[in-house]
């Protein structure tokens, strides 16, 4: 099993701060060193890996997961659903996994 993570650098240069939270909350709990592969999605360059990976997928949000099991792919662009899923934890709040799915969903809104 290869576990890739892929998170972004916007157009100016700056870094997704998502991406930088979920990045934190895998070194913190361990899972980064079960990352195989961190690749770059950077939005100044169409070519770069991550944006490849991205158009391939077709995924339009970061940061996301791929998990390749023998030829199966299959993606994540929620974090604890990921760990979850893959890791087999229960990571982080549940208000941190609300957010995230708040994030994931922007047509979707706090009530």
């Amino acid at each position: 099993m290869k576990i890739t993570f892929v998170k972004k650098i916007l157009a100016d240069g700056s870094p997704c701060r998502k991406c930088g939270d979920v990045e934190t909350r895998l070194i913190e709990s361990g899972q980064m060193d079960r990352i195989d592969e961190v690749l770059i999605a950077d939005e100044r360059d169409p070519d770069s890996p991550g944006m490849r990976l991205a158009a391939d997928l077709e995924v339009a949000r970061a940061p996301f997961f791929v998990v390749d099991d023998g030829g199966e792919r299959k993606v994540w662009t929620v974090y604890f659903k990921f760990a979850k899923e893959v890791f087999g934890g229960s990571e982080g709040k549940a208000s941190d996994a609300a957010r995230d799915i708040l994030d994931d969903n922007p047509d979707l809104d706090y009530v």
